[in-house]
């Protein structure tokens, strides 16, 4: 059954472009696998099926939307590599798919960005250009080289092919976990979240799909609230993958079709981080763990809506974590 967009509202991807993105990068991706825990079950009060996208290449779900983007392009297009901007994971996805295509790749990365992720865009072969650390910075310094290369830009997650590639993610869990009644997943820009809601949302319109979204990086619980974008002056959360702002394509998605949006504090975040280590046994990054977080906090156990949802999807978003601190205090 297709989403009917409200009023004249197009979305940028549907379940037809989703479908077509599963079919252009399966050979390239892995099917990441779902993980579950009776102590989980036990704590949250559900049944939770966690899906390991740490577990994907380059340690993150980024890879997906990175390669069906940079396959979407014919040869003349990538003639002059690509580039794009990102704190972490994007910036490595794209390293990696324009290798994987024998092309260059540009990545303009902030300079407080994870020394792990620079490391990762360096370990695929991308150049960095370091930025400062804000989104104007980033941006400008993406456009100069987009000018001076005639490099093809790569969105983070405002782009049509990247949340079509995202969506793939919602396609592969149902294809694992076809009774669930709803799926929690980490918000920053929305390609994540835009793709996957429309993916299953066209599949099973009755599944419930829940944002999770730090206490300090609140701009998209605030834009829901508001009924349009809100941009936050500061941003502070330990949670580096979730500092982003919604984009014009990526916000009609949130505001129409997301039930909800549940913010976390630090705490909350850091305790699920280590519950995700020591239960489930695999290493997330602070961004990943926003989503049991959430499904743990009062506010969603409180939330009329959540009443009858049994059976709960979360993403796993990634695993690329500064592990310095745990190496220097062994070396000692």
């Amino acid at each position: 059954m297709p989403i009917l967009p409200k009023g004249n509202q197009v979305y940028a991807a549907d379940l037809v472009s989703i479908r077509e993105a599963q079919i252009r990068i399966n050979p390239h991706i892995h099917k990441t696998p779902l993980l579950s825990s009776q102590t989980l079950n036990n704590l949250s009060g559900r049944n939770l099926f966690f899906k390991a996208e740490c577990f994907q290449k380059g340690a993150s779900f980024k890879f997906r939307g990175a390669c069906n983007s940079i396959l979407s392009l014919n040869d003349r297009q990538v003639g002059n590599g690509v580039v794009t901007h990102s704190s972490g994971n994007h910036a490595g996805a794209v390293a990696l798919a324009a290798k994987m295509r024998g092309i260059p790749s540009y990545i303009v990365i902030p300079e407080n960005a994870p020394e792990c992720k620079v490391k990762n865009v360096k370990r695929y072969g991308g150049q960095v250009i370091f930025s400062q650390s804000t989104m104007l910075s980033r941006e400008h310094t993406a456009n100069k080289v987009h000018q001076e290369t005639g490099a093809v830009f790569i969105h983070p997650y405002n782009d049509k092919h990247v949340i079509s590639g995202q969506g793939t993610v919602g396609l592969e869990l149902l294809e694992q976990v076809p009774e669930l009644d709803a799926i929690v997943i980490p918000i920053s820009g929305g390609g994540l979240i835009s793709g996957i809601t429309l993916a299953v949302k066209s599949i099973n319109p009755s599944i419930q799909v829940f944002a999770a979204e730090p206490e300090g990086a609140n701009d998209a619980a605030l834009s829901k609230a508001k009924g349009e974008i809100v941009k936050l002056d500061e941003i502070n959360t330990i949670a580096d993958g979730l500092r982003a702002s919604l984009g014009d394509l990526t916000w009609p998605v949130v505001r129409d079709l997301v039930d909800d949006i549940i913010t976390v504090n630090e705490l909350e975040i850091i305790n699920a981080m280590k519950l995700c280590y020591e239960i489930l046994k695999v290493v997330v990054e602070p961004s990943a763990a926003v989503g049991l977080a959430a499904v743990l906090s009062e506010k969603f156990k409180c939330n009329a809506s959540t009443n009858s949802t049994k059976n709960v999807g979360i993403i796993l978003t990634g695993g690329n974590v500064d592990l310095s601190v745990l190496w220097d205090s062994i070396n000692k």
